[in-house]
Formats: structure tokens, sequence, C-alpha cells
């Protein structure tokens, strides 16, 4: 082989063999989409996080992630959905209208969604069993759980003979979480109030205006931007010495009277998983949506002392965490 075929040869070698960088697989991007601020949720991405290395995922190590938050605006959502799809990302995780947003920028991509209500009759998937399309996830079942939460209210609360329930208009759970509502407190034989907000401005003069409703007590309804505003609400009702209850531990946690519902860091974590699952092949229409086993009562003593009130044995005793 004469010198110009053999140099021939060996360019064509080098052309052919791709260098170790190129024989790596790229690492997954994970498009993490959420209608609130990071600050407030900062528990909940750790869950999130706890569940991605379960399934050998560590963010910056062999996986990462985009995140969009949307800051309490609902209307950016759509955009923020759109610039992860645009951006080809493996996976989209999102909650609530923002999981809505995301089925609406792509169908390819796989979706996991958290969501507080009915994923089904909110249109996320066609089934719990078989979600069908790109999207699973896990359902916290909080907006269920609102007739419940009011019934707690009222035995804590016995006196209150107006109850006032707080929503935003713009979750998808706002019909069904009023409805519920207005049938607990006719079965309760209590007045009940529906107040409504979607910005901090909004939170503060429902507040004004459940003192002049002469509301005795208050129901929190599910929604992630109101999570984003726990320590407002929660403020909000120790300066007015409002009893409200919420639908998870941490207002309780935060200062809140009382809570009852899923532990959404569990569920956050589940969701990780099913994440991981996802980059690992697993397809969201042979994913089941997850639903919660247990629910926890947790209620907090010195908010209780503060606002005068007794807790009765009866809830003391069903309670799962007592806060003194």
């Amino acid at each position: 082989m004469n010198r110009r075929n053999l140099m021939l040869l060996l360019g064509g070698a080098m052309v052919a063999t791709p260098s170790p960088r190129a024989q790596q697989k790229a690492m997954p991007v994970i498009g993490y989409l959420h209608i609130a601020s990071p600050g407030p949720f900062a528990p909940f991405v750790a869950a999130f996080h706890q569940g991605l290395s379960e399934s050998g995922y560590v963010e910056g190590q062999n996986v990462a992630i985009e995140y969009r938050w949307a800051e309490g605006r609902s209307d950016r959502l759509p955009t923020l959905a759109a610039d992860l799809v645009g951006r080809k990302v493996d996976v989209i995780v999102s909650s609530g209208n923002g999981a809505l947003a995301a089925k609406s920028a792509t169908s390819t991509i796989p979706i996991v969604f958290t969501t507080g209500g009915d994923p089904v009759a909110d249109g996320l998937v066609a089934s719990l069993a078989r979600p069908d399309g790109n999207l699973t996830g896990v359902t916290f079942i909080m907006t269920e759980l609102l007739p419940k939460r009011l019934e707690l209210l009222s035995e804590l609360v016995p006196q209150a003979r107006a109850i006032a329930l707080l929503v935003n208009p713009n979750t998808p759970y706002a019909d069904p979480m009023m409805r519920d509502a207005r049938e607990a407190a006719r079965a309760r034989g209590v007045q009940l109030h529906v107040l409504k907000a979607s910005t901090e401005s909004e939170i503060d003069a429902a507040f004004a205006s459940l003192v002049q409703l002469l509301a005795g007590a208050l129901v929190v309804g599910t929604d992630g931007f109101f999570s984003s505003r726990r320590d407002q609400l929660v403020a909000l009702a120790a300066r007015h010495a409002v009893p409200a209850i919420y639908d998870v531990r941490e207002y309780a946690a935060a200062g809140g009277l009382i809570s009852y519902g899923t532990s959404v860091t569990g569920m956050y974590r589940q969701a990780g998983a099913y994440v991981g699952r996802i980059l690992k092949g697993a397809k969201p229409a042979d994913l089941p949506v997850q639903q919660p086993t247990r629910f926890e009562l947790v209620i907090n003593l010195n908010t209780a002392t503060a606002l005068g009130l007794t807790v009765p044995p009866a809830i003391l005793a069903r309670a799962d965490e007592v806060i003194e």
C-alpha cells in the first residue's frame, strides 16, 4: 500500500470513529413546570429529587432539570410549557393548570403530573388505571377531602354558624370544591360564604371580606398558588383571629391551626420515581395514576391556644401529629 492510500485509510478511520464524548449518551433533561414560586415549594422539590435518586438519577450528575416557575400567574403557564417543548426536554413534570398547559403543548413528550383534583374529570387522563396518551402521575385527592375538612372545622369551632371557603377561581378544582363545600355546609347546618382570590392583593381583600361577613371560620381550598402564599395566609388568619383549616401539614407547621390531607412530600417523591421509570424507557400509558393510601390530621396546639380554642379530645385522639 503506497503512502497516499495509507493516509486516506487512516483519515477515514479518524472520521468514522467517534470521540469518547460523542459515544456518551446525552444527559436527559427534565422540564419542571409549576404555577408557584420556588421558595415555598423547596420541600416538595427535595422530595421529587429523592424519588428521582431512588431510580438512579441525580441532578447535575446524570440528569438535568430545567425549572419554569409561573410565580402565581396562571396566564404564563402556556408560554412556559411551549418553551420546554421547544427545548425538546425528555419529560415534563407539572401540576394542575400547568399539567393542562403541558398537555396542550405536546402529545409526544411524556408528562408526569401532580394534582389535587380528579385527573379524569380535569381531562388529564382517560382513566386512573389506564391513563392512555402521554400523561400519568399522582393525585393527592385533595378536593374530595374538602367536606371532611369542613366537618372537622365545624367540630373544632361549633359556635361558627357561618364558614368561609377561599378558592382560586383559576384552578381547575374551583367548581368541584365550591359544589362539595355547599353540600357539606347544608349537611352541617351552617352558612357558607365563598371568597375568591388569585393574586396576593386579592387574598388580602378576601380576609377583609371574611371579617365583614362575620364568618367564624375558614376553609382554605386546594391550590398551588395558595401553597406558595402559605405564610401570607397563615399570618392573615392569625391577624384576624380566624380559625382556618388547610389541606397539607406544611400550613400547620408554619403556624396554621389544623390541616387534613395527603402527605404531599410523599406524593412528590412518587412523582420523581415515575419520572425515573420513564427516563429508563417506561411509557406513561403503562403507568397507572398513583393515589394516596393514607391521610394525616395535624393540629397546632400553640395556634389553638392563641385563638382561645380548646381542641376536643375526640379530634386530638384522631390526630397523626400535634404541634406544641
